[in-house]
Formats: structure tokens, C-alpha cells, sequence
């Protein structure tokens, strides 16, 4: 049996005080039939982590190096300091326009799980890629790059977020089927890379235009096991009913 895992992405958005209160108001909603979490700013995270009681509070990016001249970076020892335990790598903005790529992603992987901290590993296509039919090499060869050369129960216990682009902010979703052959791809390259236990522990999110409207159609699928959301992780009411519609 897989956890479900719902994170909201907040991206470059609420102050300290804001996430703060976001999360007093939140967090007694949570129940124990998923994991629930919100990944912050780098500002916010470390008062975010200490309101927190039943959410998770995730660092939205990370560097690989310890330390270093990375202006603008933040290392995973920082994130260790203030006790962070998730953080998502690789999301396709930072993919676009930051310059990561599959082989930072690997590094930075290598070096969350080496501190203990559970890298949220995101991948996807863009819609031409989509449109040309080459969705499942897409997953395939960032699957290969981001997650070369771990250890088969490291991979078990990091989660997998499946975002095609091109539902990313655009109000378009995938629809189930597709979320769910996408994200059976993914298991089965992580039974390729690294055997049956890890492709069968490893949890797989769907992100991509998710809200309360549409979770419980997505959660419904066999290899879908929790959603990275986006906009609809930023109000309270939402996050409340995304919390309540997968119960």
C-alpha cells in the first residue's frame, strides 16, 4: 500500500507571515489517510516548518554543492538546519528557465537522499513533444538521467511528480487515461532501472492544473499515488476541499 501524497507547489508566491497563516488555518484539516504538504520559499520555510504540526513543509529547489560561489543558491546542509525533509527538484520551470537538466537533477538527488531528505523528482513533456508522439521517451530518458546510479530502495522511498507541460498554469489537464498511462510508464521504468520493490514502494504524483474538482479522478488510478498542485494550493478553501476530496 502506497501513502498518497498531496503537495502544493506555492512557487514564488506568499510572504512569511502569509504562509504562516496559510498553514494555522490548514493544518488541523489534515488526516492521516494521505500526506499532506506545501513546498514554500526559501524565506518562509523555516517559520512554515515550525507552524506546521501535520503538513509538510518542502523547499521548492535546491543546489548539489555544499557550499561554493552559486550566488542566489541555497545548499541542502541549509535545508538540513531548519529541519526541511522534502524538496522537489527538476520541476520543468526550473528545467526552462534555470538551466537544471537531468544531470543536475541526479546530482542534486544523490545529495537529498545522503542528508536524509526525500526528493520530489519532477518530470514531463512539453506539448510538442506530446503532440509528436514522443511522450513516453520523454519520461523514459529523464527518468534515466534523473535517477542514475541510486540505490534500488533509495528509489523506493522518493517520490516521482509526472507534469506535463503543457498543463502546467494553462488550465489544461490531462485527462485520466492519460495521467495514468504516464504514470504507469513511470513505474515500469523504475522496474527497468531498478526492479519490482522500488517500481512497487515508489509513490508517482500527477500535477498539472490539478484543483478539487478533478483530484478525486486522478487518485482513482492504479499508478497514481498523489498530486503536485499549483494554483489551487494557495487558498485555504481549496487546500481544505483537496484535502477533504481524498479522504
Amino acid at each position: 500500500m502506497r501513502k498518497p501524497i498531496i503537495v502544493g507547489n506555492w512557487k514564488m508566491n506568499k510572504t512569511i507571515a502569509e504562509a504562516v497563516e496559510f498553514i494555522n488555518a490548514v493544518d488541523p484539516a489534515c488526516h492521516d489517510g494521505a500526506t499532506y504538504g506545501v513546498a514554500t520559499s526559501f524565506l518562509a520555510l523555516n517559520e512554515a516548518n515550525k507552524a506546521a504540526k501535520n503538513l509538510i513543509v518542502a523547499a521548492e529547489n535546491c543546489h548539489f554543492a555544499d557550499s561554493g560561489a552559486y550566488t542566489g543558491e541555497v545548499s541542502v546542509p541549509m535545508l538540513e538546519e531548519i529541519g526541511i525533509k522534502y524538496c522537489i527538484i527538476g520541476h520543468s520551470e526550473r528545467r526552462q528557465m534555470f538551466g537544471d537538466t537531468d544531470e543536475t537533477v541526479n546530482k542534486k538527488a544523490k545529495r537529498l537522499i545522503e542528508a536524509g531528505i526525500t526528493p520530489i523528482v519532477c518530470i514531463g513533456e512539453t506539448e510538442a513533444q506530446f503532440d509528436a508522439g514522443e511522450t513516453e521517451k520523454v519520461i523514459r530518458d529523464q527518468l534515466t538521467g534523473s535517477l542514475a546510479d541510486l540505490c534500488p530502495k533509495c528509489v523506493a522511498n522518493i517520490v516521482i511528480a509526472y507534469e506535463p507541460i503543457w498543463a502546467i498554469g494553462t488550465g489544461k489537464s490531462a485527462t485520466k487515461e492519460i495521467a495514468q498511462n504516464c504514470c504507469h510508464i513511470v513505474r515500469d521504468q523504475i522496474r527497468v532501472m531498478y526492479g519490482d520493490e522500488a517500481a512497487d514502494k515508489v509513490r508517482i504524483q500527477y500535477g498539472g492544473s490539478v484543483k478539487p474538482e478533478n483530484i478525486a479522478e486522478y487518485m482513482a488510478m492504479e499508478d497514481i499515488d498523489g498530486a503536485l498542485v499549483g494554483g489551487a494550493s494557495l487558498k485555504v478553501d481549496s487546500f481544505k476541499e483537496l484535502i477533504e476530496k481524498t479522504k
